[in-house]
């Protein structure tokens, strides 16, 4: 059989295969260079970028949990202007698909970060993070208020013609109604799922583990929840899905894109296993191999639900 066709296309980014490294995982590349190559991955999702540069949440931040991991790192960056000067001239040389994810407190830095990033010819598309459980502004503030998500959208479609993708708490309802919501003012995907709120506790002391008390949890344990979401929206909503929760092997990716996800980001593994994302490359073309699929598409949303 010849070589299985792994493209995919998340809107108007082509992408070699479906494998994207999570944001906040990686760092802006360099991080993770060392240990895995970057050139065969489909994209990678920098850390959170926001208009000014961010301390974040004192520590603890990071906690394990069974089958999972809290954290509340409070999106940590060096800030557009450092990341600019610094972090892109690396990000050129690694032959890969850079998306940059962008966090902010206000609709206006969302709008002007874009802006600002929209003149690198490196940056080919954004991830708008409306989602994250660990800031006290921004965050969940905007990403459980549809209103602010189709806002957060058309301004930021305002200012760039390069995909974007929008991230979607899990922490909602109806997570469809916030897909419907940036499909409507034009966001290209969206990505689902952010990590869940959580908590753990110290039983000797009685205090939180994090000094956050709540963060965001991650790992195998979300990945049923991920997978419903990603459901859902493929059912209501006619937008590509990156999928992303628990997936730490090649299955789960399987998994994901039945449930609808044209793409799939991979997190909490990086930090066990950082080749995670060329093992899943592997087990994919297998996968096809074994099944006579010739390209990835055949799956996309292939679930087949009891009438």
């Amino acid at each position: 059989m010849s070589e299985v066709n792994l493209q995919v296309k998340i809107g108007s980014l082509e992408l070699q295969n479906p494998i994207l490294l999570a944001s906040g995982t990686v760092g802006y590349g360099n991080e993770i260079s060392q240990f895995t190559d970057l050139s065969k991955i489909g994209a990678i999702i920098t850390k959170s970028v926001s208009l000014k540069p961010r301390k974040g949440n004192p520590p603890q931040r990071i906690v394990e949990t069974s089958s999972g991991m809290l954290n509340a790192i409070g999106l940590a960056n060096v800030g557009v202007e450092a990341f600019v000067k610094e972090k892109i001239p690396f990000l050129k040389e690694i032959k890969s698909t850079i998306i940059c994810n962008i966090a902010a407190n206000t609709i206006e830095e969302y709008v002007e970060c874009t802006s600002i990033l929209d003149n690198e010819e490196e940056i080919k598309g954004f991830e708008i993070n409306v989602s994250c459980p660990n800031v006290k502004e921004g965050g969940l503030e905007f990403g459980n208020n549809v209103s602010a998500v189709g806002k957060i959208t058309e301004r930021v479609r305002a200012v760039t013609n390069k995909p974007i993708i929008i991230k979607l708490s899990p922490n909602v309802a109806r997570i469809s109604d916030f897909a419907k919501a940036a499909k409507a003012e034009g966001a290209d995907a969206v990505s689902a799922i952010n990590t869940l709120v959580g908590t753990a506790f110290d039983i000797w002391t009685g205090k939180p583990k994090i000094y956050n008390v709540t963060g965001g949890l991650s790992g195998p344990a979300i990945k049923p929840v991920a997978l419903a979401k990603v459901l859902e929206i493929s059912r209501n909503v006619d937008i590509p899905i990156v999928g992303v929760g628990g997936i730490m092997n090649w299955k789960d990716a399987v998994e994901f894109m039945i449930a609808g996800a044209s793409a799939f980001q991979i997190g909490t593994v990086n930090f066990i296993n950082p080749q995670a994302g060329t093992e899943i490359l592997e087990g994919l073309k297998e996968y096809c191999i074994k099944r006579k699929i010739k390209s990835l598409s055949e799956i996309i949303a292939s679930y087949k639900l009891p009438s």
